[in-house]
């Protein structure tokens, strides 16, 4: 990291290798899974380049990324967008609060594990990560309390996972989060979102609510747990809706300063294909339990192993030439934060 205040130059790159014991044909992972998703090979998930501006009343941010999480995540945004991480500018508009609305391409405010594999415990994401949003684009209009307890924020959005809106929708999206911290030991968050993610001539209201705490007891030990659930109107049927929901929790157990060890259990329910599209008319019911390992040779060199169980009650998993309901994979990762 290179600094000259008040601009801030980062880096970051993590390659990785994901063997599965299915061994797909077409080398990659169901469509479900969007970050490491290439399988049999050396890859780069995600590496960044970023230009952060930080002073008493203005910030902004410019990130540059490639990988395959780049390819496959933003997939559907015009090629000219498909390489945005981040671009944002914020301004406070309060002298007395830390009141700040921020505009661009930002983090999304859903859930607990974010495109950037450092600032997860596991290396691989669970099936809510990966079926939620990673990044929004629209206006964020914020507070932060002076204790720093709480912090609220409202937002209007392109829509669920969106730079460009999609071609016939003239509805913006809105969300919202609230977080509180009573302590160094616990953490909670609620995010809401809701908005239409069809054309306007195939209007299906989204309404979704994500929560999750963190209770961190010592310095060695960690517990994360988060719910998901929404439901989003059927098809030409108004206020007739088809619910999805889901559930993880992690356990990480921080051995020493360098190494640490962690444990994910989720299950993920998706009854109509709204954010799963597997088979026509076949329920998307799924759970997994991932254990993973992490060493810091340096401050800002990771690596990690993980090993990851997935059982599906279709089979929606490929194993030679023939569809399957459980898929046994191992992954390793080397990082570096610049």
């Amino acid at each position: 990291t290179l600094r000259r205040a008040p601009v801030t130059l980062s880096g970051y790159i993590e390659t990785y290798y994901l063997y599965d014991f299915n061994k797909p044909l077409n080398n990659t992972r169901p469509a479900f899974a969007y970050a490491y998703n290439r399988v049999g090979e050396v890859n780069v998930n995600m590496g960044f380049i970023k230009a952060a501006y930080t002073d008493e009343r203005l910030r902004g941010s410019l990130a540059l990324m490639t990988g395959t999480y780049a390819s496959a995540n933003l997939a559907s945004e015009p090629p000219v967008l498909r390489n945005i991480l981040e671009a944002q500018v914020g301004v406070k508009i309060s002298r007395h609060t830390n009141t700040w609305i921020d505009v661009g391409v930002m983090p999304s405010h859903i859930g607990f594990e974010s495109a950037i594999g450092r600032d997860c415990d596991n290396i691989t994401r669970s099936i809510m990560a990966d079926n939620t949003p990673y990044y929004e684009t629209g206006v964020k209009l914020s507070n932060q309390s002076k204790n720093e307890m709480w912090y609220f924020a409202a937002f209007l959005l392109n829509g669920w996972q969106r730079i460009q809106r999609i071609d016939g929708n003239t509805t913006p999206a809105a969300g919202t989060q609230i977080t509180y911290k009573p302590s160094s030991a616990w953490f909670f968050n609620s995010s809401t979102f809701v908005g239409n993610t069809k054309p306007d001539s195939a209007r299906q209201w989204r309404y979704f609510h994500n929560f999750y705490a963190v209770y961190k007891p010592s310095p060695h030990w960690q517990f994360t747990w988060g719910i998901d659930c929404g439901i989003e109107e059927k098809p030409m049927m108004r206020n007739k809706y088809n619910p999805w929901y889901s559930g993880a929790a992690v356990v990480r157990y921080g051995v020493s300063e360098k190494f640490a060890i962690a444990g994910r259990a989720e299950y993920y329910s998706d009854n109509h294909n709204v954010m799963v599209q597997v088979r026509a008319g076949q329920p998307f019911r799924a759970g997994s339990f991932t254990l993973n390992a992490d060493y810091h040779f340096l401050p800002h060199v990771l690596w990690r192993i993980e090993a990851r169980h997935m059982h599906s009650d279709i089979a929606v998993f490929e194993r030679s030439k023939r569809n399957v309901r459980d898929n046994f994979f191992m992954t390793t990762s080397l990082s570096i934060t610049l």
